[in-house]
């Protein structure tokens, strides 16, 4: 039971250092920041099951975390609000060609990272932009004039 436990406390840690670190997407992330993600899962590992390695106590955690996804799934989809809360909102980043900077710098999105997504969707100018969306999933959507 303590597993089952430590699990559920370790899940809702990382869902909130998930969504606190921003919306950016496994492709965006550097070489340091995927080292990172290993050792953190080492790490997470290490918590759960503290001195327990049986594949018992290997099962009760990731099948606890599991089961964890899939209620907050289900509990996503049955409600708007707890999926604005769990997953995020698409937030714009870009009106009538101009970059809304405090919004980019409260969602960790910089200028570079704007134009190169803008110049990836064949978009070479802000000017020729009506709208730039930062999607919950880290994506950017263009919505041309």
């Amino acid at each position: 039971m303590e597993i089952v436990i430590r699990s559920v406390i370790v899940y809702v840690f990382l869902w909130a250092l998930l969504r606190t670190m921003g919306k950016r997407t496994l492709s965006e992330l550097g070489a340091f920041e995927m080292v990172l993600l290993v050792v953190i899962g080492d790490l997470v590992q290490q918590s759960v099951t503290q001195e327990d390695s049986s594949v018992t106590g290997g099962f009760l955690a990731v099948g606890t975390m599991g089961l964890l996804v899939l209620l907050t799934g289900v509990v996503s989809r049955r409600s708007e609000v707890v999926d604005r809360v769990i997953e995020g909102e698409p937030v714009v980043i870009l009106r009538d060609g101009e970059p809304m900077l405090e919004v980019m710098r409260r969602e960790q999105v910089s200028l570079d990272d704007l134009a190169e997504a803008a110049r990836l969707e064949g978009h070479e100018r802000f000017d020729e932009l009506r709208w730039a969306v930062l999607e919950a999933d880290g994506r950017v959507s263009f919505i041309p004039r």
